[in-house]
């Protein structure tokens, strides 16, 4: 019975990891020369609206603000790859910067519990991370643990951790008076006329580029993504991998939240509000299944600028916040729409 099993679901993976392989390596070229071009399209139409959108400052703009909720997308790639999701990315956002400000030397706040404990940057940098591990890694357990819907969970955590960072910073936000320069360097410093975030942001691309392409647990994220119960027959930890992935993303969220935190020079507990919109619209504009098995980091990297450029263009046309949320809404659906309208044609 049991081989009979195994037969069955490896011959199903088969057949998925073989259209799979060719979405990713001719398909996929062709998706993202499409999201390419959209992105194209949208920086010269953008240009001619606004003459300011392709000068030097604002072009850096767009690849900072891009890097804070790019280095997000990459994790939130890798969790929607297991056909996952992850809707607590914009609370644990919020607490982990709020936590590493109340942990800098020089952090002042309303709140009693913030300058507590004071730490050395590195090791508040630690703690901070720590916590969006940690809130990654109960998301994956109870997920995986008690089959629970990743939906619903992370819904609850997202309601939790946000409730959390109320309680720490009792609803005021964490200043600095003065802010360490090497805190201060993290959001606001540059390497080689770069912005900091932006350089974070490309070595960040390139361990998940490399995660994804070179190890084992980038194979088994889309191997559980195409076909979760061959995975677990042909002997993949398909449990561990989840949470893994979970934690993961908790800890890119965290680092995200305190690059901004360090960026604004203030840590808020209302920061990464509607954020699960923007990440999770970028990973799927950029070609990641919303069931999982088929995306790329660089697709991901598409999305994400489509979002930015989006942003960046309606606010120097001076939309309304109110007109730029329907119009995001609006790019996610048409992204998910045609995500379900292109797997309901090939099966």
């Amino acid at each position: 019975m049991f081989l009979e099993q195994l037969t069955k679901a490896l011959t199903e993976s088969g057949n998925r990891r073989s259209s799979l392989s060719s979405i990713k390596w001719s398909g996929s070229n062709r998706e993202h020369l499409i999201i390419f071009s959209v992105l194209l399209v949208l920086c010269i139409g953008l240009s001619m609206a606004s003459p300011a959108f392709l000068t030097q400052s604002n072009l850096l703009d767009i690849t900072r603000v891009v890097s804070i909720n790019g280095i997000m997308a990459l994790g939130m790639t890798f969790v929607i790859l297991t056909g996952g999701i992850d809707l607590s990315v914009g609370s644990t956002f919020a607490l982990a910067g709020v936590i590493t400000a109340g942990l800098v030397t020089g952090s002042y706040s309303d709140s009693t519990l913030v300058g507590l404990v004071t730490l050395p940057v590195p090791f508040a940098l630690f703690v901070g991370i720590l916590v969006g591990v940690a809130i990654g890694f109960v998301n994956g357990l109870i997920i995986t643990r008690f089959k629970v819907g990743a939906f619903v969970v992370t819904l609850g955590m997202m309601i939790f951790a946000r409730g959390l960072t109320y309680l720490y910073s009792g609803g005021y936000p964490v200043n600095f008076k003065p802010m360490s320069a090497s805190f201060g360097w993290i959001g606001q410093g540059s390497v080689l006329g770069l912005p900091t975030p932006t350089v974070l942001f490309i070595v960040i691309i390139a361990l998940c580029w490399w995660i994804i392409r070179y190890t084992a647990f980038g194979r088994s994220v889309y191997a559980i993504g195409g076909n979760e119960e061959a995975a677990r027959l042909s002997g993949i930890n398909v449990k561990r991998i989840q949470i893994f992935a979970y934690s993961f993303l908790g800890a890119l969220a965290a680092f995200s939240g305190i690059i901004m935190t360090s960026r604004v020079a203030s840590g808020s507990p209302v920061a990464g509000t509607g954020y699960e919109l923007d990440v999770i619209a970028a990973v799927v504009i950029g070609g990641t299944s919303l069931v999982g098995g088929k995306g790329s980091i660089f697709g991901t990297i598409l999305g994400v600028f489509i979002i930015g450029v989006i942003e960046n263009g309606l606010n120097l046309m001076g939309v309304s916040t109110y007109y730029q949320y329907i119009i995001k809404g609006l790019v996610l659906i048409t992204a998910v729409g045609i995500d379900g309208y292109l797997r309901k044609k090939k099966y």
